[in-house]
């Protein structure tokens, strides 16, 4: 059983090469090649390339036909078996699409299709920009740089120098971010200019960042922040004392004056008397001697009916006991 299942396998093959062939001794065309004229799938905007479809064996005359993404972009006929070169212009991201020929003769049917082909668009790189998260630095401290170009078509390889120098091996990104590199602060010359630079598989396109110094942090002394609190201390008082002066010391010393005004003078006045006619208009009395038990005060009168307001002085005698 296991012999028949060979004898038949290997008719089969037999019968496909000899339907192959024609009557007349013509091959049918071989499967073709699709290959790029300028030897690479990379391409640059605007650029212009080269597709040769081709077939080794078979009989000519030969039909070649250029699809793209399953839609037929153009045709050649061909009276020998030459390859068939079909010119193209990258006009945008749709043009690098997958690409494939059909090659057909007066003997095949259906024709046979060759290998898909893509091309890469590559964008020029933009000049890389070097920064740091710090500018100034001091002896012992860890520093980061960051390189980034943000134009160029990925994957974009990084180096750091400091100076001519470089610091780094090659660092690839895949992704559009930027490249890191840890430094050591150690020495003043630790201190000096760095760059990096940037490429990709475009052509002949290296970029240079800018330059970046770390300039020496001055260490602070430990008094300063002592200062600095003892001049926000005092500067509080002399708000709180600016604060206070219209709410309480204005008022306390314009208490204390009218009360001083009033003990040098030994004059006060006095409400209306209800049961009499006439009311007191104010009081005058005599300081007291040390000698004397009494003391002279003087009250003045006015009458309200008298048209020229006449005032009578009645002087009295207060006998005073402690």
């Amino acid at each position: 059983m296991f012999f028949l299942t060979i004898l038949l396998f290997s008719y089969l093959q037999t019968s496909q090469q000899i339907q192959e062939t024609t009557a007349s001794g013509k091959e049918m065309l071989s499967n073709p090649m699709l290959i790029p004229v300028q030897g690479t799938l990379n391409v640059v905007m605007n650029q212009n390339v080269t597709l040769s479809c081709h077939s080794d064996s078979g009989a000519p005359p030969v039909r070649y036909t250029l699809f793209k993404c399953n839609r037929k972009v153009s045709t050649l006929n061909m009276p020998d078996l030459t390859p068939g070169l079909f010119n193209l212009t990258i006009n945008s991201a749709s043009d690098v699409g997958e690409y494939k020929c059909k090659a057909e003769n007066n003997i095949s049917s259906g024709g046979k299709y060759s290998n898909s082909l893509n091309f890469t668009l590559i964008e020029p790189i933009s000049k890389p920009v070097l920064s740091s998260p710090i500018s100034q630095a001091k002896k012992g401290q860890n520093v980061t740089l960051f390189c980034l170009s943000e134009n160029g078509s990925l994957p974009i390889s990084y180096i750091f120098f400091k100076g001519r120098k470089s610091i780094s091996p090659p660092v690839k990104m895949q992704k559009r971010e930027a490249a890191v590199i840890f430094l050591f602060i150690n020495s003043p010359s630790d201190f000096g200019t760095y760059k990096c630079r940037a490429e990709n598989s475009f052509c002949n396109n290296t970029k240079y960042s800018n330059s970046f110094n770390f300039t020496l942090e001055e260490e602070r002394s430990h008094s300063e922040p002592l200062i600095i609190s003892l001049g926000l201390i005092l500067l509080l008082l002399v708000i709180g004392f600016a604060l206070a002066i219209p709410f309480f010391i204005i008022p306390s010393y314009k208490a204390k004056k009218f009360k001083s005004t009033r003990s040098s003078t030994g004059l006060a006045s006095t409400m209306n008397a209800e049961e009499s006619e006439n009311y007191v208009i104010y009081t005058e009395i005599e300081p007291v001697k040390p000698e004397e038990e009494y003391i002279n005060f003087s009250v003045i009168k006015e009458d309200e009916k008298a048209e020229k307001r006449a005032c009578a002085t009645v002087y009295s005698k207060v006998l005073i006991r402690d």
